[in-house]
């Protein structure tokens, strides 16, 4: 039956690897085969075979409302009407900017990108730019898109040092990020002291969402921080998952922590594709074209998603 989601999943199996456009949507953890969706509304999804489900996912995290929220839906209409994608200066993506500066203090300045992996991306190499340095410290089991120095588990023993979880990731660029388990302050303070005048930057999840709702103490959280200020390191929070949600400045927020920039993903579109990185002004003007860091996209801060997710966010507020 050509209307079923098997025979689409047949269909896709020919054109894209593992017949999904990413691997979760596989469903092999779970058991099955993939589902095929047709209709989105509320908290609802119906497969192509008429189904109706109720959706605990929502798009993975962007879909802060629910599916087509009516109140964002008559933004995006508005919006789909004037203009699509312009790759010139537009007011849309300033009101947005400014909407996050305003309530995210550390948020300086603001640099709109197409996702969150694009977004570490760039924080990272900020921090490589100012700072001058190569290693990043990352936490095991923290998630932080598939930039490929960020695709990396623990390696042997009390080194630290990357081995990647990927295929085609360089051993020389895995070897530049070392990896810390959670929740343990001395071995967080052993890899400093080891390597501490070559880390650029530590990233974390201050609230670890990918490997398991992974809730850390605010004492190691601190810690972290205070540490890689210690050895002159810059903090960066990657808050994709957990900004404007657990607070409308994120875990930051309710830590009270200011770090030196930060990363923001999903949310910030209403459910269409955007990201940001954000943070002191200092750096953040290392960007080009104000600084000698590159970093460009002809659909970051695209029309439409930034009136989305300032709909999205001003009704969540």
């Amino acid at each position: 039956d050509p209307t079923t989601s098997l025979f689409l999943y047949d269909r896709s199996l020919k054109v894209a690897p593992g017949g999904v456009h990413s691997p979760v949507r596989a469903s092999k953890s779970v058991g099955g085969e993939p589902i095929f969706f047709r209709f989105a509304e509320g908290a609802y999804l119906e497969s192509v075979e008429g189904k109706r489900y109720v959706d605990f996912c929502q798009s993975f995290g962007p879909n802060i409302l629910g599916h087509r929220d009516p109140d964002v839906s008559v933004e995006v209409g508005k919006i789909i009407s004037r203009v699509w994608t312009l790759g010139t200066c537009e007011p849309y993506s300033l009101e947005l900017a400014e909407w996050i500066q305003a309530k995210v203090p550390w948020a300086e300045k603001v640099r709109f990108v197409c996702s969150g992996t694009e977004a570490v991306m760039s924080a990272l190499r900020v921090a490589r730019a100012a700072t001058g340095r190569t290693q990043i410290v990352k936490f095991e089991g923290c998630y932080h898109g598939h930039v490929d120095s960020m695709l990396v588990k623990a390696g042997s023993g009390l080194a630290g040092e990357g081995a990647s979880d990927s295929a085609g990731v360089p051993a020389e660029i895995a070897a530049t990020t070392l990896v810390a388990p959670l929740d343990n302050e001395e071995e967080l303070e052993r890899i400093f002291k080891r390597a501490g005048s070559e880390v650029a930057a530590v990233i974390i999840e201050p609230l670890p969402a990918n490997f398991g709702l992974l809730v850390q103490r605010e004492e190691f959280l601190r810690k972290v921080v205070t540490v890689a200020r210690e050895y002159g390191a810059l903090v960066i929070f990657d808050e994709v998952i957990s900004g404007f949600r657990v607070a409308l400045g994120g875990m930051a927020e309710r830590l009270g922590v200011r770090p030196d920039l930060v990363t923001f993903g999903k949310v910030l579109g209403g459910g269409f594709p955007v990201g940001c990185y954000a943070g002191r002004k200092d750096l953040m003007d290392l960007v080009a074209p104000s600084g000698p860091v590159y970093q460009a996209g002809t659909l970051s801060a695209h029309p439409v998603a930034v009136v989305a997710g300032l709909s999205t966010l001003k009704k969540v507020e």
